[in-house]
């Protein structure tokens, strides 16, 4: 019963109402790189749309979401703090993040910092790949971006 207990802990309260309400969800018209990430275990995708302006800063964003509360509550704070971010803050939160989960690291740098609420999670290594999706995609979007622009 103990274990039951603390996977209804873990999806508390600040956790359902991020993932019931994620900025920029939805897909953009345009974007200059778009990524979809799947995690193979519980199959959860996101799928990021993303555009840059000329000082490799997020301009533009959205994110289609199909994801466990986790990874919705992940979604929805990138989704609140990544327009205007450079390519080296979104991998810093992704890399952070990362070993906030597998390392019980440090909680990842502001504007990400909302990402703590997720820390509980790191005793379930099967929702880690959820969580982790949004970043990721949003850092290999940036990574695609930068690779055919000089300027970024």
């Amino acid at each position: 019963m103990s274990g039951e207990t603390d996977l209804i802990k873990l999806y508390s309260g600040r956790i359902l109402a991020l993932a019931a309400d994620i900025p920029h969800h939805g897909r953009l018209a345009q974007p200059q790189a778009t990524v979809r990430r799947r995690a193979p275990l519980c199959g959860s995708t996101v799928t990021v749309d993303l555009s840059c302006d000329d000082a490799g800063r997020v301009s533009d964003y959205a994110a289609e979401v199909k994801a466990c509360a986790l990874g919705q509550a992940a979604a929805s704070v990138v989704g609140a703090n990544i327009i205007g971010r450079t390519r080296e803050e979104v991998a810093a939160a992704r890399d952070a993040l990362r070993a906030m989960l597998k390392e019980d690291g440090p909680t990842p740098p502001a504007p990400f910092d909302g990402l703590e609420v997720l820390r509980p999670a790191r005793d379930y290594k099967n929702r880690h790949a959820s969580i982790l999706l949004t970043l990721e995609a949003a850092a290999e979007a940036m990574d695609e971006i930068a690779a055919r622009s000089p300027c970024a």
